[in-house]
């Protein structure tokens, strides 16, 4: 079978959209037609090589579509059901899927290598190599398959470019606050970056009941965006939303930093540090560079005399059976915006106009409308 798909075949280089070979389903697999794919920052740390990662490989890891055939074995999904893909894949029986942390599943250890379970790649080029998807998914293609560890099944009123937004960007930002952070009923919480990720920190923060949201991002248009979501004041700069936080908490300064900009700094982190007061907590949600370091903080004022929490986490430790369902039921409800993150769609070809338009702060989140 042949599949169209965008790759990265070197880093630095731009999105090459090409003609796969696709291999059959085999024992546990699933073959999916993709209707429509976020597309996610961590995408791009793949290209530039902010991310680990064996080239060339398929990108795309927030997608969703329709089984078109199942491999022996499959009980999880059937051929014709309407799935997510989550970029964490859930086996359901390791020693983190049994104890309630589904997110940190262990069957997701070839993100890197984008490897089947047999060790083995469904993607090949016209020369016979193998390549791999992107967390084992590769959701920048026409059809893949993947593991049916990977699949979570929804409701097929549920339209099918909007629930590809549940598989990374919206329960890792929501979780971010919601489970990750523990944002309480009347919190301060201040994020930093109000892109796909941070936006939906927004949302959760305002479902879990905080006070005060304040988002800091250069960029107007997100900052903008970012009041429709639900933050209560928005700043271009740390320093204002410094001075705004003492004014607001009389002193006591935030409960919570998060941290969802593109690219994670060591100053960022260290603006998210003073931000919190006593007791507070600073989550750490973006990716930074390779090779650099990005906690530098003082242990006396910065860490110890303030009793400052640092958690780090993936996918807002959201436990992908459970909250992607989830997540869409509050959307049914009118209780999470997910349509309004959509700025623009794009087809496969222009993936790299895509791209370069988040980096110009355009977009909120893109999406690669695969069909219709």
């Amino acid at each position: 079978m042949r599949t169209r798909a965008a790759i990265v075949r070197e880093t630095g280089q731009p999105w090459e959209v090409t003609e796969l070979e696709l291999d059959e389903p085999r024992a546990g697999e699933v073959l999916i037609r993709f209707a429509a794919s976020g597309m996610c920052h961590s995408d791009e740390h793949l290209r530039t090589g902010d991310a680990t990662a064996r080239l060339p490989m398929v990108g795309g890891h927030e997608g969703a579509g329709v089984v078109e055939a199942a491999g022996p074995g499959v009980t999880r999904v059937a051929e014709g059901d309407h799935v997510v893909c989550s970029f964490i894949p859930v086996c359901g029986t390791c020693r983190y899927c049994s104890t309630g942390h589904q997110n940190l599943c262990d069957f997701g250890a070839e993100a890197e290598t984008g490897k089947m379970a047999d060790g083995t790649f469904r993607f090949h080029d016209d020369q016979g190599a193998g390549l791999g998807g992107f967390c084992m998914l590769g959701t920048f293609a026409e059809r893949a398959v993947v593991s049916q560890n990977s699949c979570v099944r929804v409701d097929e009123d549920i339209p099918l470019g909007v629930a590809a937004l549940v598989g990374c960007g919206v329960p890792t930002g929501w979780g971010t606050a919601v489970y990750a952070a523990g944002v309480a009923a009347g919190d301060t919480v201040v994020i930093f970056g109000a892109g796909g990720v941070g936006t939906n920190a927004v949302q959760g923060a305002k479902y879990a009941g905080a006070r005060h949201i304040v988002v800091v991002d250069p960029v107007e248009f997100k900052r903008e965006n970012a009041m429709e979501f639900g933050a209560t004041h928005t700043f271009a700069d740390a320093d204002s939303a410094q001075r705004a936080v003492t004014d607001l908490t009389w002193g006591q300064l935030a409960d919570h930093a998060i941290c969802t900009v593109g690219v994670l700094t060591a100053e960022v982190v260290a603006q998210a540090a003073a931000i919190t007061g006593k007791g507070g907590q600073v989550t750490l949600t973006s990716v930074g560079r390779r090779g650099e370091n990005h906690i530098q903080l003082a242990a006396n004022g910065g860490v110890v005399g303030y009793q400052r929490r640092i958690q780090g986490h993936i996918f807002g430790m959201c436990n992908p059976l459970y909250d992607i369902p989830r997540l869409l039921g509050l959307y049914r409800d009118g209780q999470l915006k997910l349509d309004e993150l959509i700025t623009r769609r794009y087809r496969l070809d222009d993936i790299n106009q895509g791209y370069q338009d988040l980096e110009d702060g355009k977009l909120i989140r893109g999406v690669i409308v695969h069909e219709g």
